[in-house]
């Protein structure tokens, strides 16, 4: 792995970034060499596009909207362990589910979200570890991953993109 120390930014001087060709990955360290997260390379690429992609056509870099939401979220890993958890976040793109031990980037998830408008009828989806945070942010940002929709049916993304509009409508007080 490749490290990188951090000069210029204030912020975060002191830190570095780990580049790891093999696995594709970047690490973000702190001053002692810890992992504070890591995203692969296929993110980090992405955002640069929808950031360029942005700036000349003023689009958010997201396909679809998100909103701040827990609800409970069961996901299945490749090693057929169940886990139960909850979500920070959701969208039709994806999911962020906070956990204490996200599996490798790249995993194959089998998820299963129960969203408060239905309880009794869960979405089910398949998706990929995009990025993690393994731990605790200035105790902001829960330790978990984000994890990108490789497959959703058509309605349980619609059913997604509704709870979002309808949360988004509700915090604007409008």
């Amino acid at each position: 792995m490749m490290k990188l120390p951090i000069k210029i930014s204030l912020r975060h001087w002191g830190k570095a970034l780990g580049l790891d060709s093999e696995a594709e990955t970047m690490t973000l360290l702190d001053p002692t060499g810890e992992p504070l997260g890591a995203v692969s390379w296929e993110a980090v690429i992405d955002f640069i596009q929808g950031y360029v992609k942005e700036a000349r056509s003023h689009r958010a870099v997201r396909n679809y909207p998100r909103s701040r939401l827990a609800a409970k979220v069961r996901y299945l890993t490749g090693g057929h362990t169940h886990v139960d958890s909850v979500t920070c976040e959701i969208g039709g793109g994806g999911v962020f589910i906070e956990t204490h031990l996200p599996p490798q980037l790249g995993t194959a998830l089998a998820l299963e979200l129960v969203l408060p408008d239905d309880p009794t009828a869960p979405i089910n989806a398949q998706g990929t570890v995009a990025w993690v945070r393994p731990r605790e942010e200035h105790y902001v940002f829960f330790p978990g991953m984000g994890v990108q929709f490789t497959e959703i049916s058509e309605e349980g993304r619609a059913r997604l993109l509704t709870m979002v509009k309808a949360l988004d409508h509700a915090r604007q007080g409008s």
